[in-house]
């Protein structure tokens, strides 16, 4: 097998992994969790999102969160946002990387935002113009890249078609996500060699779901074809309030594990990750869907 030396680990528990949690999680709980992932080797982390809390109410503190996490200077904390409004809050909130969501999939995409494709599109070009202005980092998610829970599969061009797009716009880094955990290794291998044969300037990473228990198989995939960044969750927490039957988000603890035992660093220490799956416990009434965590 091809493999990398290293590997980076980006973690979105505390925004992905949290968000769809039924009961409200108390503030200090959110920030006691990121206060553990950063004693971890983490560099880099979804903390929180400012979204409209009647959509999104789990993230109704993201203000709150960022006030109280001992922030590290050499972490980089991310938050998501919908939208201009939520770009200027998450600014004035001290904020430096943003990570903006556009589903390949226009029911997707009208289900997560009440807007099209292109209308979502079209409603970060301003967005994305003021970070450069501004220096601020940005994230570009492209959900629902291998399917969608509406549509069925995804034409693999139409992801292209957005990749070039996207990259024009100069954006720091493209995620390629497989939103409901519906994707295989052959599927992934495929379209991420296709889209490294375009040459993007801009970071690509995957962010892969376990809906079918494909999370790590398509992972190996992805690092076949040269993907070094991975989106995890700790404990496997996650799956998206609209897309129904979207499992967690593949255990941080599984993929470090793995990526370990075949020789690739991460800068992680596993242990420690450990201890932050115990604290994660208690904020979820779902059974965790990680592995590592159970071996003791």
């Amino acid at each position: 097998m091809n493999l990398p030396k290293k590997v980076e680990i980006i973690e979105v528990g505390p925004r992905d992994g949290l968000q769809n949690e039924a009961n409200f999680i108390p503030t200090e709980q959110k920030i006691a969790l990121i206060n553990g992932l950063n004693k971890t080797g983490i560099k880099r982390m979804e903390a929180t999102s400012f979204v409209h809390p009647v959509y999104v109410p789990q993230m109704k503190d993201a203000k709150e969160v960022l006030e109280g996490i001992e922030q590290d200077p050499s972490i980089q904390y991310m938050a998501l946002i919908p939208n201009e409004k939520g770009y200027e809050r998450a600014i004035e909130n001290g904020v430096r990387a943003l990570s903006l969501v556009v589903g390949a999939s226009d029911s997707f995409n009208l289900k997560n935002v009440k807007m099209t494709r292109e209308e979502s599109i079209k409603n970060f070009e301003t967005v994305i113009a003021k970070a450069k202005d501004n220096g601020v980092f940005i994230r570009y998610n492209i959900a629902t890249a291998f399917w969608c829970p509406y549509e069925g599969k995804v034409d693999s061009g139409l992801v292209l078609e957005m990749v070039k797009r996207i990259d024009a716009s100069e954006v720091d880094e493209i995620v390629i996500c497989d939103t409901i955990g519906r994707a295989n290794p052959q599927q992934v291998f495929e379209l991420l060699q296709s889209i490294a044969a375009l040459k993007p300037k801009a970071i690509i990473t995957t962010h892969f779901h376990d809906t079918y228990g494909l999370a790590q198989a398509n992972v190996t995939a992805a690092l076949q074809a040269g993907v070094t960044r991975f989106d995890t969750s700790i404990g496997g927490l996650g799956g998206c309030p609209f897309a129904p039957g979207a499992a967690g988000n593949v255990a941080t603890e599984d993929v470090v594990f793995m990526l370990h035992e075949m020789g690739i660093d991460t800068g992680i220490d596993l242990q420690l990750l450990r201890s932050c799956v115990e604290m994660v416990k208690p904020l979820t009434n779902r059974e965790l869907t990680g592995h590592f965590h159970k071996v003791k």
